[in-house]
């Protein structure tokens, strides 16, 4: 049954109208990741010169112990941003004679076929071939290797397991990237405890007691387990259609949004946009990310406070400028039925501006355990944040209405340069130099104070006279409309 799934899969391929985009595009991949596998390879194979270089004093097969755990950590931050999921069109299936459990065990089996499968066996293979049969023997190093599969499935389908709920409740996704970062950071940052040391804890034992290479081959049996189960509980057309719109609710749901009404409504809407597709969901991810970017800056004092100010603008901005780069892209799919439908362009700019400043909220409250650096530091991020939702949400609307590259929001964020063109390069260079051009000559001349209670000032006048600036929006949207609808419709 497997054949005829795979047989299927390869005649929609080459008959759709798009194929010779996609055989163009896979095979650029194909030569990109070819070439990464290279690299990999390379530092497999020169892993016992490295550890060597890192950790003198040590004996290598420890060194090499580890490290095991700790890639597998950042193997799986890699596969939540990166792996695909295997995807396979099941609703022409589901009324024929065939089974369930195999349609399931295709979509489980199929989500092996992954190039993360394969780097920690280039990189890993190498150095127990050449080192640890050399030190302990055949069975240690089966043992080893035995662990690493084990360990390579479960970041396999603990990562696709993650990306499945994520699908149906977004929040799920934010709290394992959250538990992840906070993992790395209490050892790297914060030095709680020792990942080396952890790893070094089992991987060390094997080399004593092989048979423990069962307990992370069961925990990639189990995880495969759990993906399989979930996969089958919700394969059914009652889960695919009618079961998903008794979970999302509706806008009007939202309290803090529903007192804003129609603008309330289209806001709700593009959360969930950005929370059910990967591309949008990246923005808001990295996003996260950066809220540690501080860490970079104000912990060495060789950065001035000029630092602080383009700091303070991108953590409480990231959003807006990852986003709103591609405003109004997102919506290039349904544009058409914007321009018919009954929406108030007005409203559609006032949900802009609610978005960004709700989403630039969270983010300055998130920024601000960094009082721990000093009161003004976080003064400068407020006036930072006041800085994004006046003026740079403003500019970011305005070069919208000179976008007009569309996004596909079914394809995934992975290597997806799809709507980026001369607009998005353009829209960095305002965003970040504008408050330097008010703020700077002020710093040189030794009074920051007054540069920024200026960008204070101006940013809050912008705020105040939101109103003016939408007209002034949608008037230009206005003489733009046909051509940006236009450029939507070209695939």
């Amino acid at each position: 049954m497997i054949s005829t799934f795979i047989r299927h899969e390869l005649k929609a391929f080459w008959r759709s109208k798009n194929t010779g985009k996609s055989v163009a595009i896979r095979v650029v991949m194909g030569i990109l990741i070819l070439y990464l596998l290279i690299n990999v390879l390379i530092v497999g194979f020169l892993l016992d010169k490295i550890l060597e270089g890192v950790f003198p004093n040590e004996d290598l097969v420890k060194s090499f112990c580890g490290i095991i755990l700790i890639y597998f950590l950042f193997d799986l931050l890699m596969r939540l941003q990166l792996q695909e999921l295997p995807t396979l069109r099941v609703q022409p299936y589901l009324h024929l004679p065939i089974k369930r459990n195999s349609l399931v065990r295709y979509l489980a089996l199929s989500a092996v076929l992954s190039m993360f499968n394969l780097w920690p066996f280039i990189l890993f293979l190498p150095f127990v071939f050449k080192i640890v049969v050399t030190d302990l023997g055949i069975l240690v190093s089966l043992a080893f290797v035995a662990a690493i599969i084990g360990l390579t499935v479960f970041n396999n389908y603990l990562a696709l397991y993650i990306k499945r709920r994520s699908n149906l409740n977004g929040w799920i996704f934010l709290m394992a990237a959250a538990v992840l970062i906070l993992i790395t950071t209490c050892d790297f940052k914060w030095h709680l405890y020792s990942l080396r040391d952890i790893s070094y804890s089992f991987f060390g034992q094997l080399t004593k007691t092989p048979a423990l290479a069962v307990i992370p081959f069961a925990l990639g049996v189990v995880m495969y387990y759990f993906n399989f189960l979930y996969l089958k509980r919700n394969l059914y057309l009652e889960e695919l259609t009618a079961h998903k719109v008794k979970i999302y609710k509706s806008s009007t749901d939202i309290p803090f949004l529903s007192r804003f009404g129609a603008v309330g409504d289209l806001v709700a809407n593009e959360i969930k946009l950005v929370l059910r597709n990967k591309r949008s969901r990246s923005s808001l991810i990295m996003g996260l990310f950066f809220m540690f970017y501080g860490l970079i800056f104000y912990t060495n004092s060789h950065y001035g406070e000029g630092f602080k100010v383009f700091v303070g603008m991108f953590m409480t901005g990231i959003f807006i400028i990852n986003y709103g780069q591609f405003m109004f892209s997102w919506q290039a799919s349904h544009f058409d039925g914007l321009l018919v439908g009954k929406i108030s362009f007005t409203d559609f700019l006032k949900a802009k501006y609610l978005l960004f400043t709700v989403v630039s909220t969270v983010a300055f409250l998130l920024t601000t355990p960094y009082v721990y650096f000093g009161w003004r530091v976080l003064m400068i991020h407020f006036i930072m944040y006041l800085w994004n939702i006046g003026i740079n949400t403003t500019m970011v609307l305005f070069f919208a209405n000179r976008n007009f590259k569309r996004i596909d929001l079914s394809k995934g964020a992975s290597f997806n340069w799809e709507g980026v063109g001369a607009t998005q390069l353009l829209l960095s260079f305002p965003l970040i130099l504008a408050p330097y051009l008010i703020y700077g000559p002020f710093a040189i001349f030794k009074h920051p104070d007054i540069g920024l209670a200026l960008l204070a000032a101006i940013a809050i006048i912008f705020i105040l006279t939101r109103t003016f600036w939408i007209k002034q929006l949608e008037a230009d949207f206005n003489t733009k409309r046909y051509q940006i609808a236009e450029g939507f419709r070209n695939k």
